[in-house]
């Protein structure tokens, strides 16, 4: 069998020959994307590897930039990856939301547009060209013109400098944050000094939206200075439970840090600004709930969405945050998330999205037990919940049978409260069985029903 085998999403090629820019432009206006690897034969199903490989990848990102519109820049990465003890130049290329994408010398013709079918790069026909074009979005951010014309930019170059870029005259056109007209574009009012828009992080006392305790505005300056704050935020709010062993120190956070911090980077990165709407993010007592405006981009489902398909709402944005390393790889984010977490934190609507992260389980540390030293820091995670409470942030995680939720509960065996409690949650329509025929069989488990699952889900059955 080969090894080397192309698909409609994977392109080998043994050197970065004339078709290059064919298959990046496929990639492009089909509705996943896909990779590219230079430095394979699928002839001889061999990895050649590749010599120069700077010079090679410097040449890519010319190519890409220099030769295909609508700019892909912020749409693809390139990328070392070793295969066999050789270099192979990775590219990723994203699906472009200014379809359809062309070869610039021959332009918006059946010879410069194509489009991936099977292993194959086709030229596209003059109706699907036309089609594609009709469909075009037109109201990007690198589109319409910033509501302020009089910009300055020292934060952002700030940042570029902390990166070793030093930027030159040229910064903002290279960033593409002119519209064609050298106007500003609304990328650049995001990315701006100063602008108008706020990025809130609201606290509540309590699992429910009736107590806000701290609302802080983190925004009116350049996003990524932002999104700093948000994370900064947000991890000293992601308290860490510990506790002291006669061996270690065991500590986890309530929050999984790194699903976090993708979960914020992709909700800046790719919340649908032409609403004007910025994401937000809420603190409660069980969990951190984290919207951001505008649904699943166009043509995108929700098996892409988590299988890492990446179509960047805001491409100038992604360039950013990629140059700055806040964003790793395309695609990457959602995968990472999905590593901690089931997709049921996920919650789609038609004008958002809705990621809501439970907190895990403390080590039932009380005051009692804690280190004296450590009691200021862990007291206020220790505040006293119902039963219910405990066995709904249980099977948040998944499903499990009433020996394991007792295990969790930190029990040495299934109470009659226990019992009580599980036979009331069936009762209230929050609980039901994994086996509804069988209630008694011994394979018997629980789980929260679909509508006790919904985020805005309140304990009297209703949804806010």
């Amino acid at each position: 069998m080969r090894r080397f085998v192309e698909s409609d999403k994977i392109e080998y090629k043994k050197i970065l020959n004339d078709t290059f820019e064919k298959e990046v432009v496929a990639f492009l206006n089909s509705r996943e994307g896909g990779c590219i690897y230079i430095g394979v034969d699928t002839k001889t199903d061999v990895v050649f590897g590749i010599e120069s490989v700077d010079a090679v990848q410097l040449q890519i990102s010319n190519r890409i930039r220099n030769n295909i519109l609508p700019s892909a820049l912020g749409l693809f990465d390139v990328s070392l990856e070793e295969m066999e003890g050789r270099n192979v130049i990775k590219t990723i290329v994203a699906a472009g939301y200014e379809k359809p994408y062309y070869i610039k010398k021959y332009g918006m013709s059946e010879k410069g547009c194509f489009i991936r079918k099977g292993s194959a790069s086709e030229p596209m026909s003059s109706e699907m060209i036309e089609d594609l074009f009709s469909k075009r979005v037109r109201n990007t951010i690198g589109i319409l013109q910033s509501p302020q014309q009089k910009l300055g930019f020292e934060q952002l170059k700030i940042f570029y400098q902390e990166n070793g870029v030093n930027p030159n005259e040229k910064f903002i056109r290279s960033l593409e944050l002119l519209t064609q007209d050298d106007k500003y574009n609304y990328a650049a009012y995001l990315l701006a000094d100063k602008n108008g828009i706020s990025i809130k992080v609201a606290k509540y006392d309590g699992i429910n939206r009736i107590d806000l305790v701290e609302n802080n505005e983190y925004g009116y300056c350049c996003l990524v200075k932002a999104a700093k704050n948000v994370l900064e935020k947000l991890d000293v709010e992601n308290s860490t439970y510990t506790q002291i062993t006669p061996k270690e120190r065991l500590q986890k956070r309530k929050v999984d840090e790194t699903a976090l911090r993708e979960a914020v980077i992709n909700a800046i990165v790719h919340n649908d600004y032409s609403y004007e709407a910025p994401p937000k993010f809420e603190l409660f007592s069980d969990r951190i709930e984290i919207t951001s405006t505008g649904g699943l981009p166009f043509g995108l489902g929700r098996d892409d969405f988590f299988s890492g398909v990446s179509v960047p709402r805001n491409k100038e944005l992604m360039r950013v945050f990629k140059d700055l390393e806040l964003v790793e790889h395309l695609g990457s984010g959602i995968p990472r998330i999905l590593e901690k977490y089931d997709k049921s934190v996920f919650y789609f609507a038609d004008s958002f999205i809705r990621i809501v992260f439970p907190f895990t389980e403390s080590y039932g540390v009380t005051a009692k037990n804690i280190n004296p030293e450590l009691q200021p820091e862990l007291q206020p995670e220790l505040q006293p919940e119902s039963l219910e409470q405990k066995i709904l942030l249980i099977l948040k995680t998944g499903e499990f049978s009433k020996s394991d939720i007792s295990t969790r509960l930190g029990h040495k065996q299934i109470s009659g409260r226990l019992n009580e409690v599980i036979r009331s949650l069936l009762k209230e329509g929050v609980i039901e069985y994994t086996i509804p025929e069988k209630p008694n069989s011994r394979l018997q488990k629980y789980r929260l029903t679909k509508k006790a699952k919904h985020p805005l889900f309140k304990r009297n059955g209703e949804i806010k």
